[in-house]
């Protein structure tokens, strides 16, 4: 037998998301090979990723979860912030080298409220060089560590929610519930230039992606503390991210033509968007889309264990 084959038959199929507390100081990737390791999964992968400053929620798909990672990417996200005001850094958080010092002025604090209200609804951002996203495919990062800078493309995004908490001396302290694809390096530093004293985030805390709430996380050190069983208590089911989708339930012989991949008329189906299957049965079956035509188109389905 192989040395490794053991191993490879040990991993487990099972399906959920786990709502993962981040710690601060590894990567969005370490942390889903930990869990991953921890419960002993064949298959899983995160959904927006977190710098390795920055804690919090990372939400991690098991199995056939990983089917619907799409409707957390695109979710919104809520964060605490504390931004240090008076120095920029390279990388626009407190990993990167100090690249310029200004002072920090009685106006900074005087026009705050003016300043954030200018960076509420939709506005327009220029992704930081160091990002994921990738130029002739190679992400930004890479290019950025060898000094290299490439002309990015503004885009919009939407903040719904920018509150300031507090402040001290030389930080602002704030809660941003944003659309995705917001970087929060990005708004701290615009910020700070908006301010004039410049600004950076020192500590960063994801508290909440689409209806997931921070009460329902788990940290690592409680994962490596629990039994498998208790892990697994921890999954969250693949409907839990689905709650925005209308339900619909459908009979043996719709789901027939659905699982074999063709759209079928529902009565009481919606007129546009997504919703969430389920045989007469209560069996979630995954999502569908509803065309242009009132059919139901079968999108994502999961195998019927």
């Amino acid at each position: 037998m192989h040395p490794n084959s053991s191993q490879k038959l040990s991993k487990r199929l099972i399906n959920g998301i786990l709502l993962l507390d981040k710690p601060e100081g590894i990567t969005s990737n370490q942390a889903l090979q930990t869990v991953k390791r921890l419960f002993a999964a064949k298959k899983a992968g995160h959904t927006g990723s977190l710098d390795p400053l920055a804690t919090g929620m990372l939400p991690l798909c098991f199995g056939e979860a990983t089917k619907f990672s799409q409707f957390l990417l695109e979710a919104d996200k809520a964060y605490w912030v504390s931004a240090f005001l008076g120095k920029k850094t390279r990388t626009g958080d407190a990993e990167g080298e100090v690249i310029e010092t200004r002072p920090i002025s009685p106006s900074c604090f005087a026009s705050l409220e003016t300043v954030l209200s200018k960076f509420r609804g939709v506005i327009s951002q220029i992704p930081p060089m160091f990002s994921a996203l990738k130029f002739r495919g190679k992400p930004l990062y890479e290019l950025a560590r060898q000094g290299i800078t490439i002309e990015r493309t503004p885009r919009e995004v939407t903040v719904h929610l920018l509150r300031l908490l507090d402040t001290t001396d030389n930080s602002i302290n704030l809660e941003i519930k944003c659309s995705k694809g917001t970087y929060i390096r990005t708004l701290i530093e615009d910020i700070g230039e908006a301010l004039g004293c410049g600004a950076y985030v020192q500590r960063l805390r994801r508290v909440s992606v689409g209806n997931y709430a921070e009460k329902s996380m788990v940290s690592l050190e409680k994962l490596e503390a629990f039994s498998q069983e208790e892990r697994d208590r921890c999954l969250l089911p693949l409907e839990s991210l689905l709650q925005s989708c209308i339900i619909l339930k459908v009979s043996q012989a719709a789901a027939y033509y659905l699982e074999h991949g063709q759209p079928i008329l529902l009565p009481h189906a919606p007129k546009s968007g997504w919703v969430r299957l389920y045989t007469a049965g209560d069996r979630f079956m995954g999502i569908g889309e509803i065309l242009a035509d009132g059919r139901v188109a079968p999108r994502r389905l999961i195998e019927a264990s």
